[in-house]
């Protein structure tokens, strides 16, 4: 078994002015939003979730993206409607969310 049921990677890379990235997309913001909830939410810590920043996912043409392991699921996103979503759906009820799936 895993340390947590879930391991979310939300892409925060920044790259210079013009040129596509997560951040610019407002990435970072969302993945403290989405840290907060599941603290929030009792969700967070050993057997349950983990939220992290990481570096450039490579998905940049469909970013904002995060990815959920180990579920190996990846998702865009664009607000907190998004977000709370796929806590909502993915992380506490185990079902991906099609309209997000990338």
């Amino acid at each position: 078994m895993s340390y947590f049921k879930h391991h979310v990677f939300f892409c925060c890379n920044q790259r210079p002015e013009g040129e596509g990235c997560c951040a610019a997309h407002g990435a970072i913001e969302l993945q403290t939003y989405a840290k907060d909830r599941i603290a929030a939410l009792g969700l967070k810590g050993k057997g349950k979730v983990r939220i992290n920043k990481a570096g450039c996912l490579d998905r940049c043409d469909e970013g904002p993206v995060l990815v959920v392991y180990p579920d190996n699921v990846w998702y865009t996103f664009v607000d907190k409607a998004d977000v709370d979503e796929i806590i909502a759906e993915h992380l506490q009820k185990g079902r991906i969310v099609e309209r997000l799936k990338i």
